[in-house]
């Protein structure tokens, strides 16, 4: 080898060494204060970085292009991180739930006042373009859509991970160790125990999914049980089950909108609507819980169950979920939620926090949803899945450091002081 060529090479190999000493330089300043479980990052060429010395990271962040990484270190929030994430550009190798700590301490990072105004109008014209296509935030057109956008996924997508029970909601946990399905089932078990339903009352649920709820408290309680629903897969699956389980004489579905209560026969003995509560809307609560109240008859119950986030949970400025999961979802604070319904003249009977309990559900789904992966595959699209898998683990995320919560909030229609609820809580946890 010559002179020449030896000294081209040394050169060659300091620029390198430069190279990476940059890039480690750049992933020690953005993680120089960063307090969360050991992670790795590593791009495309090869190069990795640890957060920690010796200790085995939970996770990696494997960074397959440039323009991941500068989503990574430019720009990084949820829309930006998410989208690299669910177009092949970030691959997270390992525990996916570790992976949100290193997100939360990005977004939290100081940014640039340009920064912030990219943001701020692309939310802007993100906003303009549903109100085009869809019309006004909450409209019943616009909520059509945004529902049909979440759940007219095929049935088949749901199944493996959802299993036998296909209830798309918060389980309830007598132990951590249960099993999702048993778990399942005792949410709609204490459901059905919290309204104290009765043989052959009249039970509407709203937003009923595939029929989960209604078909357990028609077999199991013997109740008169109707469901409704907004999406029209749901509704379809939920006639099979029907039609299966010999149940029809006793238990319906149909496809309606809460808001059109005149197509709904009434009054009903016990109301009950199952995460489908996040679809309302903070400006329509009101209409919400009188549209409930005029439904229930005199002392009648009914539960609500649904995802509210905390009074001091900021909201989030860039949010992943309302751009690609629920389109105009909306979570409200557990005093609004009061407010409103004391306002429409429902009395507060009950409120229980189910926290833990969502996020136990989540970390379920999302186990099943990897474990499934290639027949989830056949169902929808490898962007789809992504989608779905991120939005199950982030949620679990949220609900574990209490950003947000699931409130179980239990009320009665008034009736001149009288009612029929015991001293005690004692019945709803007995063994039966």
């Amino acid at each position: 080898m010559s002179a020449l060529e030896i000294t081209l090479s040394r050169v060659e190999e300091e620029v390198h060494k430069s190279i990476q000493s940059q890039k480690a330089a750049i992933f020690n300043s953005l993680f120089q204060l960063y307090e969360g479980p050991a992670f790795a990052i590593r791009l495309w060429d090869g190069w990795s970085w640890s957060s920690s010395n010796g200790a085995a990271p939970a996770c990696a962040l494997v960074v397959q292009s440039p323009q991941a990484l500068q989503a990574l270190i430019a720009a990084p929030n949820e829309i930006t991180l998410g989208e690299a994430f669910i177009h092949g550009g970030l691959e997270i190798e390992g525990d996916i739930f570790s992976v949100f700590p290193v997100a939360e301490h990005l977004f939290n990072r100081p940014r640039p006042l340009r920064q912030k105004l990219r943001e701020s109008s692309a939310r802007t014209l993100f906003g303009v373009g549903q109100w085009l296509h869809h019309g006004a935030k909450h409209s019943p057109r616009r909520d059509h859509a945004s529902i049909a956008y979440h759940y007219d996924q095929p049935v088949a997508f749901f199944e493996p991970w959802l299993g036998p029970s296909l209830a798309y909601s918060c389980a309830y946990f007598r132990n951590a160790e249960d099993p999702l399905d048993l778990a399942q089932q005792q949410k709609l078990e204490l459901i059905c125990r919290k309204l104290r339903l009765q043989p052959l009352e009249r039970f509407l649920d709203i937003g009923c999914g595939w029929g989960s709820l209604v078909l357990h408290a028609a077999r199991n309680y013997r109740a008169h049980a109707q469901g409704i629903t907004l999406s029209k897969e749901q509704e379809q699956v939920a006639r099979r089950r029907i039609e299966q389980t010999r149940l029809a004489p006793r238990c319906a579905v149909k496809l309606r909108d809460y808001r059109e209560p005149d197509g709904i026969p009434h009054p009903f003995d016990k109301i009950a609507s199952i995460g489908m509560f996040e679809h309302v809307g903070l400006r329509n609560l009101p209409q919400y819980f009188s549209t409930v109240r005029r439904l229930l008859r005199p002392g009648g119950v009914f539960l609500n169950h649904g995802i509210t986030r905390a009074y001091s949970s900021p909201t989030p400025k860039a949010s992943f979920i309302d751009r690609y999961v629920f389109p105009d979802g909306q979570l409200v604070t557990l005093s609004q939620v009061l407010q409103a319904a004391e306002s429409e003249g429902l009395e507060v009977r009950d409120v229980e926090n189910l926290r833990e309990h969502y996020e136990l559900t989540l970390r379920h789904w999302v186990k099943g949803m990897q474990q499934n992966s290639t027949t989830l595959l056949r169902h929808v699209s490898e962007e789809t899945y992504r989608i779905w898998l991120l939005y199950m683990a982030g949620s679990a995320a949220a609900f574990r450091r209490g950003d947000i919560a699931v409130h179980q909030v239990l009320f009665n229609r008034p009736d001149h002081g009288g009612g029929q609820f015991p001293l005690t809580r004692e019945d709803w946890y007995h063994a039966r």
